[in-house]
C-alpha cells in the first residue's frame, strides 16, 4: 500500500514502538521508524523512511516526508543519549526530505523548538537548542548551528548558513548562501558571505499588509542602524526617540538590546 499526504493509515512495514502516542488520523508510511517517547499529533503525516526518535512532541497537521530524521540526539560531541532533552514542534508544519532536527542538549535548556506553520524544505539542519518561530520558510541546505533564534515570518533562502547563537529578528530575509555570525534585526534583507544588509524586507512587508505609514519609520531606522556610521550607543538614543512612535521600531530595539552577539553590518 502506498501512502500519500493526503491518505490515512500505518503501513505494515512501519516500525512503531509501543510507547509512542499516535493521535487520530496520523498517516505513517513504508519503513517510518518512530521511537519511544515520540508523540505526534492528530492528522499528521509521516513520509517513508522517516525516522522520528524521542524525547519529542510534534502537533497536529504535519506533513514530514521521507528521509527526514526529527529528534535524533545532538551533533554535540558532548550529549549523551540519556540526557533527558528533546525536541518540541508546533502544528501545520511541513519537513520536506532529508531534513534533519537534532533535539537539544543541557548546555541550555535541553530543548530545540518550532513553532507552527513553518516550510522547511530539503536538506535544511536545525541544530541542538535552536529556537524557530512561527511562519518561517527555509529554502533548500539553509543550517542552523546550536543555539540559534529565529523569530516569525523569516525567510532563509538556499544555502543560508547561520553561526552558533545567531537571531534573526521577525520578518527578516536572507538571500541565497548568506553566510551570518552575526544578529540581523527585525524587517532586514541581508546578502553575501559574510552577509552585509541591502536593505528592508520590503515585498516581504507588502505581502503581509504593512502600510506605507508602518513601514516609513522602520526605513528611517533601518538608516540609522546600517547606513548613519554611528556607534551603537548614538543608535539606540535614535531608536528610542522613533520608537516612541512606533511599536515596529521598538520591536527593532528590543532586538538590539537583548543581543548578545554584534549585528551583522
Amino acid at each position: 500500500m502506498s501512502l500519500a499526504p493526503h491518505q490515512k493509515g500505518i503501513h505494515a512495514t512501519a516500525i512503531i514502538d509501543p510507547e509512542a502516542r499516535l493521535g487520530a488520523d496520523v498517516s505513517v508510511g513504508p519503513y517510518a521508524v518512530i521511537g519511544p517517547d515520540v508523540e505526534i499529533g492528530d492528522g499528521s503525516w509521516i513520509g517513508p523512511h522517516a525516522v522520528i526518535q524521542g524525547p519529542t512532541t510534534i502537533g497536529k497537521g504535519n506533513k514530514i516526508y521521507q528521509f527526514a530524521s526529527v529528534g535524533e540526539l545532538s551533533q554535540d560531541m558532548t550529549a549523551k543519549a540519556d540526557d533527558g532533552t528533546r525536541t518540541e514542534i508546533g502544528d501545520h508544519n511541513t519537513i520536506r526530505e532529508f531534513v534533519t532536527i537534532n533535539r537539544g542538549t543541557l548546555k541550555q535548556d535541553g530543548v530545540t523548538r518550532i513553532g507552527s506553520h513553518n516550510w522547511l524544505m530539503a536538506y535544511v539542519h536545525v541544530a541542538h537548542d535552536c529556537v524557530i518561530g512561527d511562519h518561517t520558510i527555509f529554502a533548500n541546505n539553509a543550517s542552523l548551528a546550536g543555539h540559534v533564534t529565529i523569530e516569525d515570518w523569516v525567510i532563509l533562502g538556499g544555502f543560508t548558513l547561520v553561526h552558533q547563537f545567531c537571531r534573526i529578528g521577525a520578518h527578516a530575509f536572507t538571500a541565497y548562501a548568506a553566510g551570518l555570525s552575526g544578529d540581523v534585526p527585525p524587517f532586514v534583507m541581508v546578502q553575501g558571505n559574510p552577509a552585509k544588509p541591502r536593505s528592508l524586507n520590503l515585498e516581504g512587508l507588502r505581502r503581509r499588509g504593512f502600510s506605507r505609514e508602518q513601514v516609513a519609520p522602520i526605513k528611517e531606522a533601518y538608516r540609522v542602524i546600517h547606513r548613519s556610521g554611528k556607534v551603537m550607543d548614538e543608535v539606540k538614543q535614535e531608536l528610542a526617540v522613533l520608537a516612541a512612535e512606533s511599536e515596529h521600531v521598538a520591536r527593532m530595539l528590543r532586538f538590539i538590546e537583548n543581543g548578545k552577539r554584534p549585528l551583522q553590518r
